[in-house]
């Protein structure tokens, strides 16, 4: 897992790189990021990309000066947090976290 940012220079946008590597997916043929910029709904869902080497990877644009909770779904049923996360708040729901990226 991974998470990288890259801010821009010309707007108030950061370009954020989320992946997973073969390992994490664990075979998974679908990966999602849901989060609160794009309302948590699965049909609005951020697909990762598969990569050569396994991995899932995805690029988002997100405003600066947020913090976005969000949390990977494999295959549509398991859920997954990224541990490089900037950090974790309760989902609310149950005893899960949310993964949260700080911009």
């Amino acid at each position: 897992m991974a998470i990288a940012k890259q801010v821009l220079k010309s707007k108030p946008v950061c370009k954020v790189t989320f992946s997973l590597s073969a390992d994490e997916v664990a075979g998974a043929k679908d990966v999602a990021l849901l989060g609160e910029f794009n309302g948590w709904a699965t049909e609005a869902a951020t697909k990762l990309k598969k990569q050569k080497d396994g991995s899932y990877k995805a690029i988002v644009e997100l405003e600066t000066g947020k913090e976005y909770a969000f949390r990977y779904l494999l295959d549509g049923t398991t859920w997954t947090n990224d541990e490089t996360a900037d950090k974790f708040v309760p989902t609310g729901v149950s005893y899960d976290e949310n993964s949260v990226v700080v911009l």
